[in-house]
């Protein structure tokens, strides 16, 4: 189902709506005038977990920035198989590319925790980013990084074997959510083993050995579904290797 149509499912967030605005690396270069237009057409949502907020096909009306929480980017096969192709963390934008073409929803997106979204409409950004050149820079730089992101995954599916594949995802996910644990860091965000699995492309078996492995070898740490990396020069070197 389209975004506008769970309407009844949100529960509306008491936020000062241009605050929001002016505070989004995207946004807050807009003088008071761009972003007082922008706040009147804003809706602020919020998702309990494991909610859709929008599936594949759906309308791409929309544009939404993660204010707290997490979403999902995924897709499913005929079989229902789960293929994870992002993870969105506070102040990350999602459904830009159906919001610039117009063209349905390519995946879908789930609240991996409870999640307050910013929600801009096509009808009224496009306008101010016609307006705002600058403005469409930082958005073209969004799409650039997206796009280099996908290439990376398409490259390690191809190239490397699984233990670099899964360094190299651990790593990703502690630049996203890494936070500092001593001399550590650990990835305050919980996936299964099955979600990593997808994100790289491999099974939950191949990612369970990868990771008991690693613990015996004092390079990671799992307590409590979060995962901590004590040895990140090893994971790197590890990432760097090919088959």
């Amino acid at each position: 189902m389209p975004l506008r149509s769970r309407a009844v499912d949100m529960v509306q967030i008491k936020f000062d709506k241009e605050l929001v605005l002016a505070q989004h690396f995207l946004l807050k270069h807009l003088d008071r005038e761009y972003l007082r237009h922008l706040a009147q057409s804003a809706t602020l949502a919020s998702f309990p977990r494991n909610r859709t907020i929008f599936q594949k096909g759906d309308p791409g009306d929309s544009m939404m920035a993660v204010i707290r929480g997490r979403v999902k980017i995924c897709t499913h096969s005929a079989d229902g198989k789960e293929l994870v192709l992002n993870i969105i963390g506070n102040g990350g934008l999602f459904g830009e590319i159906a919001l610039l073409d117009g063209e349905p929803r390519t995946a879908d997106a789930v609240a991996l925790d409870e999640t307050d979204l910013l929600v801009l409409s096509r009808a009224q950004f496009l306008p101010t980013m016609t307006a705002r050149p600058d403005m469409a820079l930082r958005l073209i730089a969004v799409l650039c990084k997206r796009l280099r992101l996908t290439s990376e995954h398409l490259e390690d599916a191809l190239l490397l074997d699984v233990p670099s594949r899964v360094a190299r995802a651990l790593l990703r996910l502690a630049e996203a959510f890494g936070r500092p644990a001593g001399d550590a860091v650990r990835i305050d965000i919980k996936l299964s083993q099955q979600q990593i699995g997808t994100l790289v492309g491999i099974s939950r078996e191949s990612v369970n050995k990868q990771l008991v492995d690693w613990q015996r070898d004092g390079m990671i740490s799992v307590e409590s579904g979060l995962i901590t990396l004590l040895d990140g020069e090893g994971l790197r070197a590890v990432a760097a290797s090919a088959m």
